[in-house]
């Protein structure tokens, strides 16, 4: 129960803004004095060539956004199942899709922009990712899907291995947005390359940051070249403008990319950065009755972009969440992630719910979802006994998003660890 009072940041803490070097201004400059202030440029040749290196993928394409790149990664996938569609008609038409659960709703609008169907699979508890168990389930409920869209939650990595053993048994393929994951690895390999088409975001709260914009990632030539045709109006190789299949302005501008080349050099300074207020937090907490969110410590390293928490079953006050507003009754020795989040914000500082799971939100409220034990909706029933386990759902109602700013000190952070604990005094 939160009662005593802290005193606030003079300057706001935030969850995770940009933070920038110098040396983007230079390259935002350099678009401005040659003239190339378009979707061409070196600054875009640069981005593309260094992130291809880094990811260890052969193509990189700039995009205007994260969420452009997983619009084309749908219709490449799209296509190369169901072929190519009248102008009008979505790439996925009437079929379903599988996709990560807990996630922001851009890995997931994509699907219907083609007019297909979203089908959710529930999350496990190890990473908070995509559950492979749940998958499975899903494809004996529905074998006729060909595509998954999987994300690395907060910047963890999830069960890859399974996820792509049970793709490939029934000849499906993946989207995976690793859009919170840039320089997050899996057994020594990056994601962004774990996919059939991959996609990272460089939105303004990401690990680097172009302020907005986004790549598509493949070892694919033809992808490649698919991606780039459609990003700029899908222009034919004719002396007039001439088009003959629908486009999309999605190329990202020469000086948004002056931003990124900026960013690129302090990748792992960011990190580093990130994984020590994780560590901060983890020691800071040790004694409270809530656990960091996880990760695979044998196969992977996350970024680190987002540290998060979850308060222990059993330490949970009462809290009921509408679909605009929360309601909690304090207790002493107990907290929700309502009060937390109400004492972090009453110190100036900026803490979030987790991501509200897609098969909870109203746009998405019928859709399927899918857990390890079959369907997930109405699961439950007054005259027959059964668990109707919801993990995704849970992690929601008992996490949240700490501040985790790689700006944030040492000394901002012991406050934020000192408001949490007061909340269970």
């Amino acid at each position: 129960m939160y009662s005593r009072k802290i005193e606030p940041f003079e300057k706001k803490l935030w969850l995770s803004s940009p933070t920038m070097h110098g040396d983007e201004l230079t390259y935002m400059k350099e678009a401005y004095d040659t003239n190339w202030m378009s979707t061409v440029g070196k600054n875009l040749d640069e981005v593309e060539k260094s992130i291809a290196e880094i990811v260890g993928c052969r193509y990189a394409v700039g995009l205007s956004a994260g969420t452009a790149s997983l619009h084309l990664a749908m219709k490449l996938a799209g296509e190369r199942f169901y072929g190519k569609p009248r102008a009008g008609v979505g790439a996925v038409q009437g079929h379903k899709v599988f996709c990560s659960d807990m996630t922001f709703d851009a890995t997931i609008n994509p699907v219907a922009y083609e007019n297909g169907e979203a089908v959710f699979i529930d999350t496990e508890r190890d990473t908070w990712n995509m559950d492979p168990e749940a998958l499975e389930r899903a494809f004996q409920m529905y074998p006729e899907t060909r595509i998954v869209i999987i994300a690395h939650l907060y910047g963890t990595p999830g069960k890859i291995d399974e996820i792509r053993e049970i793709c490939e048994k029934h000849g499906a393929v993946i989207i995976e947005d690793a859009a919170e994951s840039l320089g997050a690895t899996y057994k020594g390999k990056e994601t962004g390359t774990f996919g059939d088409y991959c996609c990272i975001s460089f939105n303004g709260n990401k690990i680097i940051t172009g302020s907005s914009g986004g790549m598509f990632l493949t070892d694919s030539k033809d992808d490649a070249d698919q991606v780039r045709k459609w990003s700029t109006q899908s222009r034919e190789a004719a002396p007039w403008y001439q088009h003959e299949e629908i486009g999309y302005n999605y190329r990202i501008s020469n000086v948004i990319a002056g931003v990124i080349r900026g960013q690129i050099p302090h990748l792992q300074e960011h990190i580093k950065q990130k994984r020590d207020i994780y560590e901060r937090y983890k020691e800071g907490f040790k004694d409270l009755p809530v656990h960091m969110n996880p990760y695979d410590e044998k196969n992977s390293v996350p970024n680190f972009w987002l540290s998060c928490l979850i308060i222990d079953k059993d330490a949970m006050c009462r809290q009921v969440r509408g679909e605009l507003e929360p309601l909690y009754i304090a207790e002493h020795g107990k907290s929700c992630p309502t009060e937390i989040l109400e004492a972090i914000s009453s110190i100036n500082a900026e803490g979030r719910p987790i991501w509200k799971p897609m098969h909870m939100q109203p746009i998405y409220r019928m859709n399927p979802f899918v857990t390890r034990e079959g369907n997930g909706r109405a699961k439950t029933n007054a005259y027959i006994e059964g668990s109707g386990v919801d993990v995704g759902a849970d992690i929601f109602n008992r996490g949240l998003c700490l501040p985790s700013d790689n700006k944030m000190t040492a000394e901002q952070q012991d406050r934020v660890i000192e408001v949490v604990k007061s909340c269970f005094e």
